[in-house]
This record gives C-alpha cells, sequence and structure tokens, in this order.
C-alpha cells in the first residue's frame, strides 16, 4: 500500500471540475484508491464520493492506493493534482 498526503492549495478546494479531473486520473488504473479526509475515506473513482466530502483550501488530505500498479497510480494522480494546483 502506498499513501501521500496532500495539502490543498486551490481556493475553491476539490469542487466539480477538479474532483472530475481526479477521478479520471484514479480510473485509468486497477488499483483501488481511496481520498481521506477529517476521518472519512471514499474511493476517489467515484465522483459523488469525492464531492461529498467537500474538501476546501487549506484542507490536508491522505491519498491510499492499494493493488498491482499503487506506484504508477499514486505518482499519476500526484501529478494530476499538481498540475491543476490543487495541492502541493
Amino acid at each position: 500500500m502506498e499513501k501521500r498526503e496532500f495539502h490543498i492549495i486551490a481556493e475553491t478546494g476539490i469542487h466539480a471540475r477538479p474532483a472530475t479531473l481526479l477521478v479520471q486520473s484514479a480510473s485509468k488504473y486497477a488499483s483501488e484508491i481511496e481520498l481521506e479526509y477529517k476521518g472519512k475515506s471514499v474511493n476517489l473513482k467515484s465522483i459523488m464520493g469525492v464531492m461529498s466530502l467537500g474538501v476546501g483550501q487549506g484542507s490536508d488530505v491522505t491519498i491510499s492506493v492499494n493493488g498491482e500498479d499503487e506506484k504508477e497510480a499514486l505518482e499519476g494522480i500526484a501529478e494530476t493534482m499538481k498540475k491543476e494546483g490543487l495541492a502541493e
């Protein structure tokens, strides 16, 4: 299992557009990918799950990846986060 923490810097947090991009990025991989915020964990491949967390600017989230392509998946998601100006 691979895990990484991200500090959300986007002014709007993880709202509809960035959530969609993260779900699309996560969906490319076979591994199970979870997004954890304030003790609640959701499947990062589920747009409704991601949106339900209501992650705002200044939040800290943890992404956990478990499966055959976990390293590649975590790197891909981290790249999406940085490219979209979501997290550092």
